[in-house]
């Protein structure tokens, strides 16, 4: 029996500039329309669940708000045909933790456009391990192939490489026979980034060129950017002909500080990740090819399951950059 309440991370506004958050117990009827109600098992937490449970506007578009972009759980309700009680499923991204309450709740209520089954061939919790960051990161990999860009092209520069992003994408490539080059400046995880699939890693300092010249000597077939401003723009003018740059973040900034030339004089394609409104079939594809041809191993040792009732300090790390790899929100059992 569906209770008439429910324990979540409640964010709310209890001044003009002043933000209060932490568990609450709300009434079931508070969650918003959908055709599917489920059990929350697992979610995670990205960066943008850390702007969200600060309440960021940019991410919290209105208050009170339930954080978590991930998804994953129990049907308990459901008036689709596609999905039935007691079925597990998934839903990244959409509105989920920005304009609509998320998965840090133990029910989330969600629309049947936006619900999957779980992939064959991955685990619930691996299906979180791999959340919206590597459905990015394999999005990113994704086009780098329909771009053209093959194993043999050339190294793959990959940012922010002890994010969830950037470290799935490293094994990802590595997995699929590309040569990684990690960005970081973590420099005691350079160890553990090559043993995941990194070739090589670099300082940040290495990657940003301020020289303002418009082309620079071509050394990339390919990127996986996690970061924007300087770091992007010189990946793009370092970018070798007919190459590809993927960018999903603005963590250096939202400016691009370049020119036309890499794109008429090289053809360079820069291509940018969209991963709350990837249509629904490449997203079932994309899903599919992680739970089989891509599947990758040593997902666990990339996990750090936190209970639901302890995320706070974990917000906090992911905010100060002090987080590597992924954290799993064990909702179902930690609140």
């Amino acid at each position: 029996m569906t209770p008439e309440h429910f324990r979540c991370y409640f964010v709310k506004k209890t001044g003009k500039d002043q933000i209060e958050a932490g568990l609450d117990t709300r009434p079931l009827f508070e969650l918003p329309a959908g055709e599917v109600l489920v059990r929350v098992r697992y979610s995670s937490l990205n960066f943008k669940d850390a702007l969200a449970a600060t309440g960021h506007p940019g991410v919290a578009r209105s208050f009170p708000h339930v954080p978590g972009v991930d998804v994953l759980g129990e049907v308990v309700e459901s008036t689709s045909d596609r999905f039935h009680v007691g079925e597990t499923v998934l839903a990244t991204g959409y509105e989920l933790g920005s304009e609509r309450w998320g998965g840090w709740a133990e029910y989330a209520r969600i629309p049947a456009d936006w619900v999957h089954h779980v992939p064959r061939g991955l685990t619930p919790e691996e299906t979180m391990i791999i959340g919206t960051a590597g459905f990015t990161s394999a999005q990113m990999v994704w086009s780098l192939i329909h771009h053209g860009i093959e194993p043999d092209g050339g190294e793959i520069i990959v940012t922010g490489a002890t994010g969830g992003v950037g470290i799935l994408a490293v094994m990802l490539l590595k997995k699929l026979g590309y040569t990684a080059v990690a960005v970081s400046g973590k420099t005691d995880r350079r160890r553990w980034l090559m043993d995941l699939g990194a070739a090589s890693v670099v300082p940040r300092e290495e990657v940003i060129d301020e020289s303002g010249r418009p082309l620079l000597t071509g050394r990339w077939a390919g990127a996986i950017d996690t970061v924007g401003g300087k770091m992007l723009a010189t990946i793009v003018r370092s970018t070798k002909h007919r190459g590809c740059v993927t960018a999903c973040g603005v963590a250096g900034g939202a400016d691009l500080p370049l020119t036309v030339y890499p794109f008429i004089l090289r053809g360079v394609t820069l291509d940018g990740i969209d991963s709350a409104w990837c249509p629904r079939s490449r997203r079932e594809e994309i899903w599919r090819l992680l739970g089989s041809e891509w599947k990758l191993d040593g997902l666990h040792d990339l996990k750090k399951l936190v209970p639901l009732s302890e995320i706070e300090q974990h917000v906090q790390q992911i905010l100060a950059g002090g987080v590597a790899g992924r954290i799993v929100v064990d909702v179902a059992g930690g609140i």
